[in-house]
């Protein structure tokens, strides 16, 4: 289930290596922004905040896939920063370890307040404080140790994701109200887009792919295209789900950390549904932490050549304080966190696939047309998204 670096895989997972990295991608992915999704889209409006997730889980589909070959077409092994330095210098080094330093702080920081309010909902004694500390005291360890979730922890995992995500599916559609999927919001339009974007964010797991597949590299491609599309299934049953049990109007009542959606799904549903709810929860966030956690760590150590022991207390002690002393709300850090992070990720991105395709050093496994309108488009979604949220911070 966890292994040390550089451990290889051995029996049922090594004849199944594309279902591993895939799970790998999905693990990455599925995170603290499920849980933010479905309030953010009860303030905006049902029909809208579906077709948002079906858009931005296509723009990541192709993120992924350049970023894929990105990493194919480098014959060094590098996480995000490197490669950036690779093709963009120095400059768009600088900006990536900007936005992972952004993005991973701010998943940190996420995953720390909604493991302290879902554990707490799961046991009902003690704070949520308590809890996080706790949680961050295990995930602490784990990545101290220098030990990551496998490819089949992940596997694992995930395959237990869709059981609960089906479950809480089929023991709740008739509780569904339709009434809350009416009504919108336009002047609420935007609050959705930046959550969204960070929910769909799983970039670092895609170097850790081209790892688990070893010599069958040729699988890369097949493997980002099912770790992409699936979120895209599990966002919208669990938004449809969500939505249906608890209404804006119920979750507007909630104090602002417990507008998590398994949290309000525990409160408004049967004890069974809340359980199976916040386990979910527990799981996806868990997995996203100790990878996010790890990659940091890493970034720190190989690309900065910073000493172990101070890498650690840079990756973890940040996150911790905010969500300890309550700096932030958990939908707070989700937004920010989603538009610039997961901005500049995918604009760096789309910038570094087109240099790979001239610079790169290696033949990849798969070469996808340069496309140049969908990397335009992707740009200019993202640049927007960066710009309201200065404007809205500053004016």
């Amino acid at each position: 289930m966890f292994k040390k670096r550089g451990e290889q895989t051995t029996g049922f997972f090594l004849r199944h290596r594309t279902a591993i990295a895939a799970t790998t991608l999905i693990g990455t992915v599925i995170g603290a922004g499920i849980l933010g999704i479905p309030y953010a889209i009860a303030r905006a409006g049902f029909l809208y905040g579906l077709i948002l997730i079906v858009l931005i889980g296509i723009s990541f589909i192709f993120l992924n896939l350049f970023l894929g070959e990105v990493v194919l077409r480098t014959r060094q092994q590098h996480q995000l920063t490197g490669y950036a330095g690779k093709y963009l210098g120095p400059t768009g080094k600088k900006i990536m370890a900007f936005s992972m330093l952004v993005g991973i702080y701010g998943a940190l920081t996420a995953y720390l307040i909604g493991e302290g309010t879902a554990l707490q909902v799961i046991f009902k004694v003690g704070s949520p404080t308590f809890y996080t500390i706790i949680f961050f005291i295990l995930a602490f360890y784990i990545v101290y140790r220098g030990i990551k979730t496998t490819g089949e922890a992940e596997l694992i995992l995930v395959s237990t994701l869709i059981v609960i995500v089906l479950a809480i599916g089929f023991l709740s559609w008739d509780r569904l109200n339709p009434a809350n999927f009416s009504g919108h919001d336009l002047t609420k339009l935007l609050l959705p887009y930046g959550i969204t974007v960070f929910a769909f964010v799983g970039s670092a797991a895609i170097p850790e792919m081209q790892e688990e597949l070893g010599r069958e590299k040729k699988k890369m491609k097949k493997a980002i295209l099912i770790g992409s599309i699936f979120p895209i299934f599990v966002y919208l049953l669990f938004t449809v789900v969500i939505m249906g049990m608890v209404g804006i109007e119920q979750f507007e009542i909630l104090k602002p950390n417990e507008r998590i959606a398994t949290v309000a799904l525990s409160l408004y549903s049967s004890p069974l549904l809340g359980i199976l709810a916040n386990i979910l929860a527990v799981l996806t966030m868990a997995t996203s932490f100790f990878t996010l956690g790890l990659a940091l760590l890493e970034t720190y150590q190989y690309d900065y050549n910073i000493s172990r022991n101070v890498a650690l207390l840079a990756t973890f002690s940040f996150p911790l304080l905010v969500a300890v002393f309550k700096l932030t709300t958990f939908i707070a850090v989700l937004g920010v966190t989603g538009v610039l992070s997961g901005g500049l990720d995918g604009i760096l991105i789309v910038l570094m696939y087109w240099k790979a395709k001239l610079k790169g050093d290696r033949t990849p496994e798969y070469s996808l047309p340069l496309l140049k309108p969908v990397g335009i488009t992707l740009i200019s979604m993202f640049a927007l998204g960066i710009l309201y949220q200065i404007m809205k911070v500053f004016f």
